[in-house]
């Protein structure tokens, strides 16, 4: 009897995703945030496209430069906890041995049946080295170059989505027209972006779209009324 191929559904968004995620989520609210704040506080567009811009600037570099750090630390950590892993599985093999068993019996396997899988991997102590970096420590071998194409793909999304809510106040002088318009695009951009988020995280799509729009329309109507009570 012909059975149906069993398809395993998981998420596979690149690291690169990750990063867009990062900076476009940001890049859509703070300056669309920044935008309706001043739009309660000044009457001129071209203050507003100014400020906007300063802050999409400021904003890109930032979050770019937190990119980069993060994940040049991320190397220097993996780098140096396999130092470490190799010096012991050459100097203290039989300790190194006894954690391999341990963490097998988190899987439910006596001592005696992870012996052999134990046993083979003291013959190969690169793939030792590889298990206990994967199994014990939970850390994944970093790809070269990953800090400044982090930094670079967070700070390019951070900017294409702070130029969304700015657009309008470029295109139009008069003030509340390009706020209406700044706040229909950006919710509407906030909507599909946290639409696709899910899609790409596993999450249910019509949930993250509903929750990217309530925090970002959060954060501008604060920012707005806030503003308004202070001008």
């Amino acid at each position: 009897m012909p059975q149906t191929p069993h398809m395993e559904q998981h998420f596979t968004g690149s690291e690169m995703v990750r990063d867009i995620v990062i900076g476009m989520s940001d890049g859509l609210t703070v300056p669309f945030a920044l935008a309706a704040g001043l739009s309660g506080a000044v009457s001129s567009a071209h203050v507003v496209v100014v400020a906007g811009l300063a802050e999409i600037a400021a904003g890109s570099i930032a979050m770019g430069l937190g990119g980069y750090l993060a994940a040049k630390s991320d190397a220097e950590h993996y780098e140096l906890e396999l130092a470490r892993e190799k010096k012991e599985v050459e100097t203290i093999p039989d300790a190194e041995a006894s954690e391999v068993s341990e963490i097998f019996t988190t899987y439910g396997l006596t001592e005696e049946e992870s012996a052999p899988v134990v046993n083979a991997l003291r013959q190969k102590p690169q793939a030792w080295v590889n298990f206990m970096m994967r199994f014990e420590l939970g850390l994944e071998e970093p790809v070269r170059g990953r800090a400044l194409r982090s930094a670079l793909t967070i700070a390019g999304a951070y900017a294409a989505g702070g130029f969304v809510p700015l657009f309008p106040y470029m295109l139009l002088t008069r003030m509340q027209s390009a706020f209406l318009l700044s706040v229909v695009l950006t919710l509407l951009a906030l909507f599909v972006f946290g639409y696709i988020k899910g899609r790409f995280t596993g999450t249910a799509p019509l949930r993250g779209a509903f929750q990217t729009l309530i925090i970002g329309a959060i954060a501008a109507g604060a920012a707005y009324f806030i503003a308004k009570l202070i001008s």
